[in-house]
C-alpha cells in the first residue's frame, strides 16, 4: 500500500492535454510529463487487472499490452521523438480510460 495513489482524473486529463495540445510541451517539462503518463498508464492497467476487465473485454485486453509495452520502453534522447512519445503514451492512457468507463470498471470520473 505505501506506494499506491488514489486516482485522480483531473491530473490524468490535464497531463494527456498537455501531451496531445497542438503545442508540444517545453523541452525541460517533457520528462517530467512522460513519468506522469507512465504512472497513469500502470494505475489504469491495475485497475484493468484489478476488475478482470482484461478476461472479460479483449479491447481492454490489447490496450492493456499496448500499454505494457510503452511503459517499458524507455523515453527517448532526442526532442522530437520525446514529443512523439509523449503523444503515443497519452493517446494510450486515453484509449484505456475510454474502454475502462465503457465497460463500467470505471465510474463517476468526468472524461469530457
Amino acid at each position: 500500500m505505501r506506494g499506491w495513489e488514489p486516482f485522480d482524473a483531473d491530473s490524468l486529463l490535464d497531463d494527456v492535454g498537455t501531451a496531445l495540445d497542438d503545442v508540444p510541451p517545453a523541452e525541460k517539462y517533457q520528462k517530467q510529463l512522460a513519468e506522469r503518463l507512465r504512472g497513469h498508464l500502470m494505475q489504469l492497467v491495475d485497475i484493468a487487472i484489478g476488475g478482470d476487465a482484461h478476461v472479460k473485454d479483449p479491447i481492454t485486453y490489447t490496450l492493456i499490452g499496448h500499454a505494457r509495452d510503452i511503459h517499458s520502453m524507455g523515453v527517448p534522447g532526442e526532442p522530437q521523438r520525446v514529443v512523439g512519445h509523449l503523444r503515443r503514451m497519452a493517446w494510450t492512457v486515453n484509449e484505456l480510460l475510454e474502454r475502462l468507463l465503457a465497460t463500467r470498471h470505471l465510474t463517476n470520473v468526468n472524461a469530457a
